[in-house]
C-alpha cells in the first residue's frame, strides 16, 4: 500500500550531484579572487588553532585512546600531540578537537562550521600524500563550497528537524575536498559525493556533550573514506543528493535547488565565513559583546541589581541553560556568557572552564540575568540593559557582534586568538613559527613541513 508523504517528492530536481562533481573536478587552481584566497588562509589558520588548542582536552584523550586500539599505521599527525595515527583516525580526532571548544569558524547563513569536517579530512590526506599548500587551499575552498551550498539548499528546515548541520553536510565537503586532492575525475567525484551522501551524522540532541564535536570529526572521516573508495572504483547513485530518496529530499522539506548552483564558480561560500572571538555558540555572541561594552562603559558587577536581556527566541532555545554545572554546559548558557563578558571583558576558553562556571562571583551575577524573547530582534542581535543600584539604567544594543561579517576579526585579532590557543600547548616560539608558515600556506611545497611544526 502506498504511503502518504508530508511533502511530495520532487522528481524533476536538477542534477546537482553531477553539477557539483564537475565543478570540483574541473575548476581551475586558484580560480577565485584575492579576497577568497585570503579568507581561505584565515579559515585554515583559525581551524588549526582551535584543533591544537584542544589537543589535551579530555575528549581528545578519549578519542586518541580509542583509535589507538585499532593499532593504526602512523600516517598523519594528531595536531598538538606526539601521536601519529592512520589518516582516517587523524581526520576524526582533529575534527573533534577543532570543535571541542566551540571556537571554530561559522558560515552564518547556515550556522555550519565548515572547516572542521573539510580541513580535518584534507590535511590528513595531504600529510599522507605529501601534497602542497596550494593543493590544500584549493581543496579547502571547493570542499567548503559544496558543504555550504547543500546547507543553503536545506537550511533552516533541515536544522529545525534536529540535524546538526555541520556534520550532516560536512561529509560532503570533506569528500569533495579529498576528491580534489586525489585529482579524481568528474565521475569519480560524483561517486565520492554519492557515498558520502549516505553518511550524514549529527543530532542536535547531543549539544552540550562530547558527541557534538564528534560530528565534524565523524564527517571528516566519512568524507575521506568516501573519496578513497571512489578512487578505487566503488560506486554510488549518481543522483544521491537530489533524487526523491536522496539526501536532500529525505532530510529536508526545504529544497532550494538553485542555492546549489547559483553563481557556481563565481561566488564562493568561504567568503561568508566568520571567526569567533568567544568560545561558545554563535547565538550568544551579541549578548556577550553587549556585556563587554557595558564593562567598557564602567559598569561593574558590584553595581548591578539585574541585567535585562532581550533576544530572539532561538537564543533561549539553543542556549537557555540557567544553571550550567560545568564548562561544556556553560557554552550553552547565555546567562553565563553575559556574566563572563561583564566580569572578565572576554569569553575565551578559560572563561568556560569548570572553575569559572562554578565561581561564586560568576554564579551570583549569572542569577541576576533576566532573559526574555523579543522576536522583533534578529537572532544575530541583542539588547542588554544593566539596572544599577539606585535605579540608573545603562543600555547597549548590538546588531552586529564582533566576529560577524559586518564586524569581522582583524588579522591581528585572529593571530592573538591563535596564540591564546596554541601557546599553552606548543609554546610561544612554535606558535609564532606556525603563524609565519600559515601566512604563506599556498606556497608551501609539502604540507608535512607544517604538520611537523604542529606535532608536540
Amino acid at each position: 500500500m502506498a504511503r502518504n508523504t508530508h511533502v511530495p517528492a520532487d522528481t524533476a530536481a536538477p542534477p546537482i550531484t553531477a553539477i557539483l562533481a564537475k565543478f570540483v573536478a574541473n575548476h581551475p587552481s586558484r580560480g577565485w579572487s584575492d579576497a577568497v584566497e585570503r579568507e581561505a588562509h584565515r579559515t585554515f589558520y583559525n581551524w588549526l588553532g582551535c584543533a591544537i588548542g584542544a589537543a589535551r582536552h579530555e575528549a581528545a584523550e578519549a578519542a586518541v585512546a580509542a583509535v589507538q586500539m585499532l593499532e593504526p599505521a602512523p600516517q598523519a599527525t594528531v595536531l598538538g600531540r606526539a601521536e601519529k595515527v592512520d589518516m582516517a583516525s587523524a581526520a576524526l580526532v582533529n575534527g573533534i578537537t577543532s570543535h571541542t571548544f566551540d571556537f571554530d569558524d561559522t558560515h552564518l547563513k547556515t550556522i555550519i562550521h565548515p572547516a572542521g569536517p573539510v580541513a580535518s579530512a584534507v590535511l590528513a590526506l595531504a600529510e599522507r600524500n605529501g601534497a602542497s599548500g596550494r593543493d590544500v587551499i584549493d581543496a579547502l575552498v571547493l570542499g567548503i563550497d559544496v558543504a555550504c551550498r547543500i546547507g543553503n539548499v536545506m537550511y533552516p528546515d533541515h536544522y529545525d528537524r534536529g540535524w546538526h548541520i555541520t556534520g550532516s553536510t560536512g561529509m560532503l565537503g570533506a569528500a569533495a575536498g579529498c576528491a580534489r586532492l586525489l585529482r579524481l575525475d568528474e565521475e569519480q567525484t560524483a561517486m565520492a559525493l554519492g557515498i558520502a551522501a549516505s553518511q550524514p551524522v549529527g543530532l542536535r540532541e547531543q549539544f552540550g556533550t562530547m558527541t557534538k564535536p564528534f560530528h565534524p570529526g565523524a564527517a571528516a572521516r566519512a568524507g575521506l573514506m568516501s573519496a578513497l573508495l571512489a578512487s578505487r572504483g566503488f560506486t554510488a547513485s549518481s543522483r544521491a543528493l537530489e533524487a526523491p530518496r536522496g539526501l536532500v529530499q529525505v532530510a529536508s522539506d526545504k529544497r532550494a535547488w538553485h542555492e546549489a548552483t547559483d553563481e557556481l564558480g563565481e561566488r564562493f561560500e568561504i567568503s561568508f565565513n566568520t571567526y569567533k572571538p568567544f568560545a561558545c555558540g554563535i547565538v550568544i555572541h551579541p549578548s556577550i559583546d553587549a556585556c563587554v561594552r557595558l564593562r567598557a562603559q564602567g559598569v561593574t558587577p558590584q553595581q548591578v541589581e539585574r541585567i535585562e536581556l532581550r533576544v530572539h527566541s532561538l537564543v533561549l532555545e539553543l542556549t537557555g541553560k540557567k544553571e550550567p554545572k560545568d564548562g561544556l554546559q556553560g557554552k550553552f548558557s547565555v546567562y553565563h556568557g553575559c556574566a563572563a563578558g561583564l566580569i572578565y571583558g572576554r569569553a575565551g576558553e578559560e572563561e568556560f572552564s569548570d572553575a569559572v562556571v562554578n565561581d561564586a562571583q560568576v554564579v551570583a551575577l549569572r542569577n541576576k540575568v533576566q532573559a526574555s524573547v523579543d522576536d522583533g530582534i534578529d537572532e544575530a542581535a541583542a539588547q542588554v540593559t544593566a539596572v544599577l543600584q539606585g535605579g540608573r539604567r545603562v543600555e547597549v544594543r548590538v546588531d552586529h557582534a564582533i566576529g560577524s561579517l559586518q564586524n569581522p576579526l582583524s588579522d591581528a585579532q585572529l593571530e592573538a586568538k591563535f596564540g591564546s590557543l596554541v601557546e599553552p600547548v606548543l609554546g610561544q616560539a612554535r606558535s609564532d613559527e606556525i603563524t609565519k608558515t600559515c601566512r604563506t600556506l599556498a606556497s608551501l611545497a609539502d604540507l608535512r613541513l607544517l604538520t611537523a611544526l604542529c606535532s608536540a
